[in-house]
């Protein structure tokens, strides 16, 4: 819960910028927390239901049911459904966009930098179009027939894309997913009053949207990205706020969809782009980064160094961001786009422009993206954002932090450029593994939010106790941003780790945490894992592997979490999800779902206790595999 009682603004990891927040002249999240400190206990347990008139009902050991007769079983599972089902419909949507921009790119004949990726998916698809667009047209309407197809008719891909040992088990339950966009429809239909009161029968179809999620929504929207966009190399960046250049008509990129971005990054670079920037007053324009698409480009950064400032800081680093008065414009298309950024783009002359209707910003004009108007509509945003330059440059004061973060973050990294980073195989890292030289590894991922301790306190100390056992970590999402910021993925992080880990990182240059980048680039993470075992010839739960969202936030992490859970992985949350009002649901999750898949979920809110057990876990794993 809230640790910051008294405080005008949350405790955060980042020392720099909480100051920096305590000192703003106008509200943030960071200052709204201590107001809604007082939390209803019907809601934290996931024990109140308002699908009807009758309601809303709340159960209490005085009335056990609602006025249908419903249980807290019931009624807590029956919500988990609907917001399982809500985060893996935002996930579909974002691999159905990409979907359609990479067959759009690819009848159009646009360039196609990733063609790795292109190869990889089109074998896996069992495509063989000589012609490189063809394939990658091929390659889309593969995944789209899949997505489009009813919930009774399995989804073909999922054989393709799956680790074997983990689709048999898939089968088996009887959890593998029909059509991606109808199993999330039959999930809320599932969920809805009187119909289903069966809490297992419920939590099984969580695991299923989680399958649905992870493949598609994670693993493939980051291989289709990487087809138009490039694949991640890795380098040094600079991350924070010190990646904001004043001189710049300075764009901040919110939301999860970079493959939109692809016509803007491209013009933001021409010449007579360029050269309206200089008439307005700017040397140029720069895409500041933030949220996870702002990890994508920091993924992707090394195609567009001449564009990319640098990723400043997640979801809640946002308005710290904006406040600086160096920003001109917002460009959103996906969540993590906090409302609390209107009032201060408003107070601040901030342009907002959203490209997406699901993401519609109060106080902002849409521009919806559209793959036939993208010329015109990109046009009008680099002219809106000039303006905006003109119009608030010289009226709005500077509030620069410019030392804020670093400037050798590892960035780049993915299951591609890591394994190419060992020589083309994985064997360098097992053999680490097996020797103890690596401990185990740590999937650290998913949300920042302020309430596990404060923003990104416990995900920061979880990290720092779990390198410090020479555990290497492996990150994604929000939290990457935080732990960037903090200075953990620079090479002289190594410092923090154990002997035996750090000796490694000093050994090949690299920080003891390395950053796949956004959220979807927890489907990479699952590529790793899939490879590591299929070279080792274990399933996925023998893995000296465990997985932690220790500041998870939204219905979308909820998602991933079940994708977690299916593969058979430990997954440790700072916060319980909003299900101990129910003992069915709570046991299933804790204990039964090891016998199900291999998972469980563990609860835990202090970094070094999590990291006690996170470590017990693979030290269990490594004793069950000889090692």
């Amino acid at each position: 819960m809230n640790q910051c009682y008294g405080c005008s603004t949350c405790e955060s990891a980042d020392k720099p910028l909480q100051e920096y927040i305590a000192g703003l002249p106008m509200e943030t999240s960071h200052h709204r927390v201590e107001g809604q400190s007082t939390k209803c206990a019907f809601g934290l347990q996931g024990v109140c239901c308002r699908l009807c008139a009758n309601g809303p009902c709340r159960i209490t050991p005085e009335a056990p049911r609602g006025i249908c007769g419903a249980n807290a079983d019931t009624i807590v599972v029956r919500n988990l459904l609907r917001a399982v089902a809500s985060g893996s419909g935002c996930y579909i949507h974002v691999v159905e966009n990409t979907a359609l921009n990479v067959r759009n790119a690819a009848r159009t004949k646009g360039e196609i930098k990733g063609i790795g990726a292109l190869n990889r998916l089109a074998s896996l698809f069992g495509i063989e179009e000589e012609d490189v667009h063809k394939r990658a047209e091929a390659v889309a309407d593969a995944v789209l027939r899949d997505l489009y197809k009813p919930e009774y008719e399995k989804m073909e891909l999922t054989k393709a894309l799956a680790y074997e040992p983990r689709y048999q088990r898939w089968e088996e339950l009887g959890i593998l997913p029909g059509g991606a966009k109808s199993e999330v429809f039959h999930g809320v239909v599932k969920c809805s009053t009187n119909l289903n009161s069966d809490p297992v029968n419920m939590l099984l179809d969580c695991l299923k949207l989680g399958i649905s999620t992870g493949i598609y929504g994670l693993v493939l929207t980051n291989l289709l990205n990487d087809i138009v966009l490039g694949e991640p190399q890795i380098r040094l960046a600079p991350v924070g706020l010190r990646v904001i250049d004043p001189d710049y008509i300075n764009i901040m990129i919110t939301g999860h969809q970079h493959s939109m971005f692809t016509y803007l990054q491209k013009r933001l670079g021409d010449e007579d782009v360029k050269e309206k920037a200089r008439k307005a007053g700017a040397k140029g324009f720069k895409l500041v980064g933030c949220t996870c698409v702002g990890q994508d480009l920091q993924l992707r950064g090394a195609h567009y160094t001449e564009v990319f400032d640098g990723h400043a800081g997640n979801n809640y680093t946002s308005e710290a961001i904006l406040a600086t008065g160096a920003i001109d414009g917002v460009i959103s298309e996906f969540n993590c786009t906090l409302p609390g950024i209107e009032p201060i783009c408003d107070q601040l002359k901030i342009k907002q422009i959203c490209i997406d209707n699901v993401a519609k910003k109060a106080n902002a004009q849409l521009k919806e993206f559209d793959f036939e108007s993208r010329e015109r509509v990109t046009e009008e945003i680099i002219d809106e954002m000039a303006e905006a330059y003109r119009n608030r440059r010289g009226s709005v004061s500077m509030n620069l932090l410019a030392d804020h973060g670093n400037d050798r973050t590892l960035t780049g990294v993915s299951e591609g450029s890591l394994k190419a980073f060992l020589g083309g195989s994985w064997q360098p890292l097992i053999d680490l593994i097996v020797s103890g030289d690596i401990k185990g590894v740590a999937g650290v991922v998913g949300c920042s939010n302020l309430t596990a301790k404060g923003h990104d306190v416990l995900t920061v100390d979880l990290v720092k106790e779990l390198i410090a056992r020479d555990i290497i970590v492996l990150t994604a999402g929000c939290s990457s941003g935080g732990i960037e910021n903090c200075g953990l993925m620079t090479p002289e992080a190594a410092n923090l780790a154990g002997p035996k880990l750090r000796a490694v990182c000093e050994k090949l240059g690299i920080p003891p945490v390395l950053n796949f980048g956004p959220c979807l680039a927890i489907g990479r993470l699952e590529i790793v894992a899939t490879e590591l075992a299929e070279a080792l010839k274990i399933d996925l739960p023998k893995l000296p592997l465990v997985l932690s969202a220790a500041q998870w936030l939204e219905e979308q992490a909820l998602a991933d979490g079940c994708y977690g859970l299916a593969l058979g992985l430990p997954l440790h949350l700072g916060l319980p999800p909003f299900v101990t009002g129910s003992k069915v649901a709570v046991q299933v999750l804790t204990e039964e779902m090891k016998k199900l898949t291999g998972g469980q979920v563990i609860i835990n809110g202090d970094g070094k206790e999590s990291a006690d057990i996170l470590e017990g876990i693979i030290l269990e794993k490594r004793q069950g595999l000889g090692i």
